[in-house]
C-alpha cells in the first residue's frame, strides 16, 4: 500500500496542534483513537493513561510496540498577585530550546494565552534577574526560575479559568505549524514523538490490510514517557509478550556517527540499558533490505519507554527504532521520508509485507 506524503503530513500536522503535556496527552489520544480504532481487532485505555490497540496475528510472541503522546512541556509553579506564573518544566529542556513567546496556559475552565518572557534587554545590573544572563555581563545560561508568563489578567480571574499551581503550560498553536525546510526536511517543535505516532498508526495501517503478523502486535501510544517512562513501563508490565520496542526521535550528532541526511536509526544503547542484539541487528537487517542506509548508534544523554521498561524489570527484551533528528527537544528537523520510512522498516519487522510493499512519500 503506498502512502501519499500529504496524508501523512496532514495527520502529523494535526497531531502536532493537540497539546499533550505530561499527564495530559487527551487531545492527542483522541487523535490517535479515531486512526487506530478502525483498523485493530481492539482498542481500549488502561488505567495509567495509555491508549492500546491490538491486531491478532499468527502463533508467535507477541510484541509491544510503543511511542508517546506526551510533549515538553511546563507546570504552573505559583501564580503572583498580579497574575504573573512561574514556572518548572515538565521533561528535560530550557527557555532556550522553545523561545520566548505566546504559551496556552491549560486552565481547568479556559485556556488563557500568556507570552513566556525575560523581561527587557534594556536594563542594568539593578535588573539581576536579567542582567546575569546577557552574554556581555553575567554570561549565565538562562533558566526557568529567570523567566515567567505574563497573563494580562488578575490572579482572580485566573481562578475563575482554573489556573493555579499544577496547571500544565504548552507553546502555543501558533508556533506548531509543520515548515518545509530546503527541498527534502521538515520542521516543528514536537515532531518528538508526534512523528514516531504518525509512523506508528502508519504500521497499524500496513499490517492491518495485509496477511496477519507472526505474532499478536500491541500499538501503545504511551503517557509521561517525557518523565521516566511511566506509561511505557506499565505497558511493558502489563501486556503479553517478552519484547517492547520504542519508537522514537534520534539525535544525529557526530559523537555518534549520525546524520539527518542517513536512514533509520537503530539504537544498541542508551543511558539506561543495552538493547537486545538480535532485537537491533534484525531491524538493521530489514532496513538494509529496504535499502535504507540504516545508523546503528550507541546513544548517550538518551532514554526511551523500551530501556525504562527494561531497566525496572517490566520487559524481558528492549528495541528502539528512531527517526534521524536535528536539533532533539527544540525546533526538530527530519527527512521527508523519514515517517514512511520508520513504517515500513516495523512493517516489515513485524512480520508485514515484502521491500515492494514498502510506504513511499510521493517526491
Amino acid at each position: 500500500m503506498a502512502v501519499d506524503e500529504q496524508d501523512y503530513r496532514t495527520l502529523l500536522q494535526e497531531l502536532l496542534l493537540a497539546y499533550g503535556p505530561c499527564g495530559q496527552e487527551d487531545a492527542v489520544r483522541e487523535v490517535c483513537r479515531r486512526e487506530l480504532a478502525p483498523i485493530v481487532d481492539e482498542t481500549w485505555v488502561d488505567t495509567a493513561g495509555n491508549l492500546v490497540g491490538v491486531l491478532r496475528g499468527g502463533d508467535g510472541p507477541a510484541v509491544r510496540v510503543m511511542a508517546h503522546m506526551d510533549e515538553l512541556s511546563m507546570l504552573v509553579k505559583r501564580v503572583d498577585p498580579d497574575g504573573i506564573l512561574h514556572l518548572t518544566p515538565l521533561g528535560t529542556m530550557y527557555p532556550g530550546n522553545f523561545g520566548l513567546g505566546p504559551v496556552a496556559v491549560l486552565g481547568s475552565h479556559t485556556t488563557v494565552c500568556g507570552v513566556l518572557a525575560l523581561g527587557s534587554e534594556h536594563t542594568t545590573h539593578e535588573s539581576t534577574r536579567i542582567w546575569r544572563t546577557k552574554p556581555d555581563q553575567g554570561d549565565k545560561a538562562l533558566d526557568w526560575p529567570d523567566v515567567y508568563v505574563f497573563t494580562g489578567l488578575t490572579s482572580d480571574e485566573l481562578t475563575q479559568a482554573g489556573v493555579a499551581a499544577g496547571t500544565r503550560v504548552c507553546v502555543e498553536r501558533t508556533r506548531r505549524t509543520l515548515t518545509e525546510v530546503g527541498h527534502d526536511y521538515l520542521g516543528c517543535y514536537f515532531l518528538d514523538d508526534r512523528a514516531a505516532v504518525t509512523a506508528l498508526l502508519m504500521c497499524a495501517a500496513e499490517l492491518s490490510s495485509g496477511p496477519a503478523p507472526t505474532g499478536d502486535v500491541y500499538f501503545v501510544f504511551t503517557v509521561n514517557e517525557e518523565l521516566g517512562g511511566l506509561g511505557g513501563t506499565y505497558a511493558s508490565r502489563t501486556l503479553p509478550g517478552e519484547l517492547t520496542l520504542a519508537l522514537e526521535v534520534g539525535p544525529t550528532e557526530p559523537e555518534y556517527g549520525t546524520s539527518v541526511h542517513g536512514g533509520p536509526i537503530v539504537a544498541y544503547g542508551d543511558a539506561m540499558c543495552i538493547y537486545d542484539r538480535d532485537v537491533a541487528d534484525g531491524l538493521m537487517d530489514v532496513a538494509r533490505g529496504l535499502e535504507l542506509h540504516p545508523q546503528s548508534a550507541v546513544l548517550g544523554a538518551f532514554e526511551s519507554d523500551a530501556s525504562h521498561s527494561k531497566a525496572n524489570g517490566a520487559c524481558a527484551r528492549a528495541g528502539l527504532l528512531c527517526l534521524p533528528t536535528l536539533s532533539t527537544h527544540g525546533y526538530e528537523v527530519i527527512a521527508r521520508s523519514a515517517i514512511p520510512d520508520m513504517a515500513a522498516v516495523l512493517t516489515r519487522f513485524l512480520g508485514g509485507p515484502g521491500p515492494d510493499s514498502r510506504p513511499t512519500a510521493s517526491q
